[in-house]
C-alpha cells in the first residue's frame, strides 16, 4: 500500500461544506421557482424528456423525483433481470447516447439496463439548464384560469411520513409554463398527475392499465403522449393509466420515444417548435426517411406531428 502512504486531503471547515451545499440549493430553488418546464418523475420517459430539453440551453427545466435515486424502473429489466430490450427503431436513441448493444432483427439488447439510466442521467445532470430536485415529492398541482401552472412540493420524507405525525407541514411551490407528468404506473406515486386531475374533475376517468400486450402497448403510449389538460403533458406509462391502454412489461423503446415526444410538445408550447425540429437527431420513420407531416394534431390540444409516423 506504499502508493497511499502519507496520502492526506486538504483541510476544510465544516461550516464551508454546509454553506457550499445550502447556498447552491437555495439559489436553484429561487431560479426554478419560475421554470419553463417542470418534469415530474425521472424514470425512463422523464429522463428522455429532460435529455431532449437539455439541448435547448434557453429553456429552464426542473426535474422532480420523489426517490433519492432517479431512474424509476429503468435500472433493471423485467423481474429484476439485468438486460434491457428495446424494439426498433427506438434503438436509435441508444445509439445517439453512445451505447453499445446486441442486435436482433426487430430489437436490440443492452447488457444492463443501468447503462441507459446512468448514461442519460449523466448527460442530463451536466446540462446547465436542468436541475434535478430528488427526494422531493409533488403533492399537488397549481391550477388557475383553467390551466396547470406549476406544482406543489415537499420533502419526500414529509410526504411519506410527516403529515400523519406533525400538526403542520406546509409545502412549497414551483411555477412553470409547462408541466410534464411522467409519474409512471403502480406504486404509491404511480400516475399521480392524472389521478389528481381526476380528483379535480379535470379529466373524466383514470381507468388504469389493461392487461399486457407489448405490441399494442408501446405504439399506443407513443401515439397518445399529449397535453391531457391545458399546461400539462403526460408521458410514459402514465399515458396507459389514463387511457386504459395495455401494459407493456419489460420493453423500453416506447418510454424513450414518449419522453422525446413530450419534450417536443413542451417546446412547441413554448413557441420553439422550429428549433425543436433540429434537435431530435435519433428519429426516423420505418423506411429510414426523414420525418414528415410535422404539423398534425393529436387529441388533447398540442400537435405531435414529428412523431406521427410512430402512431
Amino acid at each position: 500500500a506504499a502508493l497511499f502512504d502519507g496520502y492526506a486531503l486538504k483541510p476544510i471547515r465544516e461550516r464551508d461544506v454546509s454553506r457550499e451545499m445550502t447556498t447552491r440549493y437555495f439559489q436553484d430553488l429561487y431560479k426554478y421557482a419560475d421554470a419553463d418546464v417542470i418534469i415530474v418523475g425521472s424514470g425512463s420517459a422523464g429522463l428522455a424528456c429532460a435529455y431532449e430539453l437539455s439541448k435547448h440551453p434557453d429553456v429552464s427545466v426542473a426535474l422532480i423525483e420523489q426517490s433519492v435515486s432517479p431512474g424509476g424502473g429503468a435500472w433493471l429489466g423485467g423481474q429484476l433481470f439485468s438486460s434491457m430490450v428495446v424494439r426498433k427503431p427506438a434503438h436509435l436513441f441508444l445509439k445517439e447516447l453512445g451505447l453499445e448493444y446486441e442486435e436482433e432483427e426487430n430489437y436490440v439488447i443492452l447488457k444492463h439496463a443501468a447503462q441507459y439510466t446512468s448514461t442519460v442521467m449523466s448527460k442530463v445532470l451536466a446540462a446547465p439548464n436542468v436541475k434535478l430536485f430528488n427526494a422531493t415529492c409533488v403533492e399537488d398541482l397549481i391550477v388557475r384560469d383553467n390551466r396547470v401552472n406549476g406544482v406543489v412540493t415537499n420533502w419526500s420524507t414529509v410526504t411519506l411520513f410527516g403529515h400523519d405525525t406533525q400538526s403542520c407541514m406546509d409545502p412549497n411551490v414551483l411555477e412553470a409554463k409547462v408541466v410534464v407528468s411522467a409519474c409512471g404506473h403502480d406504486g404509491p406515486f404511480g400516475a399521480t398527475g392524472v389521478k389528481r386531475l381526476q380528483d379535480l374533475k379535470l379529466v373524466d376517468e383514470v381507468p388504469g392499465m389493461a392487461a399486457l400486450d407489448m405490441n399494442k402497448a408501446e405504439d399506443q403510449v407513443v401515439a397518445n403522449t399529449r397535453e391531457v389538460y391545458p399546461g400539462m403533458i403526460i408521458t410514459g406509462m402514465e399515458v396507459a393509466e389514463v387511457d386504459g391502454a395495455p401494459r407493456m412489461g419489460p420493453t423500453f423503446g416506447a418510454m424513450f420515444i414518449s419522453g422525446q415526444k413530450a419534450a417536443y410538445l413542451a417546446l412547441k408550447a413554448l413557441g420553439k417548435e422550429g428549433s425543436a425540429l433540429n434537435t431530435f437527431t435519433s428519429l426516423e420513420n420505418q423506411t429510414g426517411a426523414a420525418p414528415k407531416n410535422l404539423g398534425g394534431k393529436k387529441k388533447g390540444g398540442l400537435g405531435g406531428g414529428l412523431f406521427q409516423h410512430h402512431g
